[in-house]
């Protein structure tokens, strides 16, 4: 029969020296029946009913079995958690990066704002300093033509030949 070559070297693949990736109560068989191989194995596992030694390994085994579903349903939980952290920090990243950038905004705004008042504001101090400078010029003058007005009444009195002019004539009473 050519099938038993087959399956032959099938067997020596499976008892080779890879590790399975199985419990060691697990017996990897052929799926096929071959010398006094149990008939009612399922895709190459030896039913743990069949060995007495398995007899009381099957309650661990489930046991086991709820065990490693319950460490991947663990993990599957932590991943999505995890999944679900990594997305909620991205949109807060993006949220905080827009509320940023929108502050950039507000304060090159408030910036441009305040130039504009301080330039508006220099202006208004160098025509309020040339107006403060024409001032003190005008007050300047005002006060050379009030000094030489006075003198000109000084003399105008001094030169009178009315004594009515003059204030060093102490009026008789």
């Amino acid at each position: 029969m050519q099938p038993q070559p087959d399956v032959f070297s099938l067997q020596n693949y499976l008892n080779s020296s890879i590790p399975s990736p199985y419990p060691s109560h697990f017996q990897i068989s052929s799926p096929f029946p071959i010398n006094s191989q149990n008939p009612n194995s399922f895709y190459g596992f030896q039913n743990a009913t069949n060995n007495p030694q398995s007899m009381s390994l099957s309650s661990n085994n489930s046991t086991s079995d709820e065990a490693e579903e319950q460490q991947t349903t663990d993990k599957n939980i932590i991943n999505e958690r995890k999944q679900r952290r990594m997305i909620s920090n991205r949109e807060s990243a993006r949220r905080s990066r827009m509320r940023k950038q929108r502050h950039l905004d507000e304060l090159w705004s408030q910036v441009m704002w305040l130039r504009i008042e301080n330039h508006q504001l220099l202006d208004k101090l160098n025509n309020l300093s040339e107006s403060h400078e024409k001032v003190l010029q005008e007050n300047a003058q005002l006060k050379e033509e009030t000094s030489e007005l006075k003198h000109v009444i000084s003399d105008m009195q001094i030169q009178s030949p009315f004594s009515c002019f003059r204030d060093d004539i102490i009026p008789i009473e």
